[in-house]
């Protein structure tokens, strides 16, 4: 047996987006992470990858924090987006080219933990001068 009923998964995305307790579950104690951070990558990082692991490297670039609450994130129906766009640094300098990938983590740099990956449609250009942004549309699911 696999699967998760609804109401667990909205739930649990809840926990992890908004720090919402779950009831007789967890809690998030003192000292939890605040921030959630958001990262582009030009490949699926995979189920073994870790931040960094294909990230995107332009001069410019450093993944964006989202605080871990109803005002970072939205979450509907075990669905989740962010409240206001995200903007990456504008590229200043290095190779052009897209970001097909998207990964939730834990950290702002390195090698944190991947919670949540997925592609990203359409890719996101990335070029000197562009500030590439994921709008408020972009959903993580569990499902």
């Amino acid at each position: 047996m696999s699967a998760k009923s609804k109401a667990f998964e909205n739930a649990l995305m809840k926990f992890v987006f908004q720090a919402v307790d779950m009831e007789g579950l967890a809690t998030s104690p003192v000292g939890a992470v605040t921030n959630l951070w958001i990262g582009l990558h030009t490949a699926d990082p995979g189920e073994t990858g870790n931040q960094n692991t294909s990230e995107v490297a332009y001069t410019g670039y450093a993944r964006v924090a989202i605080a871990r609450s109803p005002a970072g994130w939205n979450v509907v129906q075990n669905v989740a987006n962010p409240v206001v766009p995200v903007e990456f640094g504008e590229m200043t300098a290095g190779t052009a080219g897209n970001a097909t990938h998207a990964s939730i983590g834990t950290l702002g740099n390195g090698t944190g933990m991947v919670l949540y990956r997925g592609a990203l449609t359409p890719p996101i250009p990335f070029s000197v001068g562009v500030t590439p942004r994921m709008r408020t549309t972009t959903t993580i699911t569990e499902d």
